[in-house]
C-alpha cells in the first residue's frame, strides 16, 4: 500500500505528540484535527490543520478526505460525556464515504474481546475501571463493538499505563493478556507507525506492553 497522508486524531495529547513526531521523522504528510489550532506551536510544512472536534461529523469528513490511513490516540476531554463511541461512529461513516480502510486506534486495558485470557491483575484493573469510570469504560467497549461490526481494516491497540519518555524498551504484543505494567510513549508511537503497513493485526485488538522495567 502506497501511503501519502495520515489523518491523526489526538495528535496534541500526551502520547499523540510522540506519534506526530515519529510520523514526521518518517516523512509522512499529516492532517490533524484540532479544537484550538491557535494553541498548536509545531510549524511543519508536512502538517495540515483542520479545526473541529470528533463530535463534529463535518470536521471529521474534512479531516479524513484525501487521506490513506487514520490513526487515533484520542483521549477523553475533561468535563464532557464519553467521546469514544461518538468518535467511532463519525470515523467509520467518513472512512466509508471516502473508501478508506485502514484505521489504527488506541484504547485501555478494560476493553474485553472474545479471545481474552486476562490475568488476575488485569481483571482487577478492568473491574476497577468499571466501578470508578463506568461511563467511559462502557463507551470504550462500545467503540470496540462498533469497529467489530464495521468493514474497516481496524486495529484497536490496548494499552497499560503510558510512560512519557523518549527511551525505548523491549516490548511485545498479545491478543489475550497484558503481561506488562507500562508502555513507553516512544515504543507506542513506533508500533502505531509500524501498523500502517503491517497486516498482522487487522480486525484484532492486541495488548502492547514493555517487558522490562521503565
Amino acid at each position: 500500500m502506497k501511503t501519502n497522508t495520515i489523518a491523526v486524531i489526538g495528535g496534541t495529547g500526551k502520547s499523540g505528540k510522540y506519534l506526530v513526531q515519529k510520523l514526521l521523522n518518517k516523512g509522512y504528510s499529516l492532517k490533524l484535527l484540532l479544537r484550538n489550532p491557535e494553541n498548536f506551536i509545531l510549524n511543519n510544512p508536512l502538517i495540515e490543520i483542520i479545526k473541529g472536534d470528533m463530535r463534529d461529523g463535518e470536521a471529521v469528513h474534512s479531516l479524513i478526505n484525501s487521506c490513506d490511513v487514520v490513526i487515533s490516540t484520542l483521549g477523553q476531554p475533561k468535563g464532557e460525556k464519553s467521546i469514544f463511541s461518538d468518535a467511532a461512529k463519525n470515523i467509520i461513516h467518513a472512512m466509508n464515504d471516502y473508501g478508506i480502510k485502514r484505521y489504527i486506534v488506541t484504547t485501555g486495558l478494560s476493553v474485553n474481546t472474545e479471545v481474552d485470557c486476562k490475568n488476575n491483575h488485569v481483571k482487577m484493573a478492568t473491574e476497577w475501571m468499571y466501578q470508578n469510570y463506568p461511563e467511559t469504560t462502557s463507551d470504550k467497549q462500545k467503540e470496540y463493538e462498533l469497529l467489530s461490526e464495521s468493514s474497516l481494516d481496524w486495529t484497536l491497540v490496548r494499552l497499560p499505563l503510558i510512560s512519557l519518555t523518549d527511551q525505548s524498551f523491549a516490548a511485545e504484543t498479545s491478543l489475550i493478556d497484558c503481561k506488562g505494567e507500562n508502555i513507553s510513549a516512544t515504543d507506542l508511537a513506533e508500533f502505531l507507525v509500524s501498523q500502517i503497513e503491517d497486516t498482522a493485526y487487522i480486525k484484532k485488538s492486541p495488548f502492547l506492553y514493555n517487558i522490562e522495567s521503565l
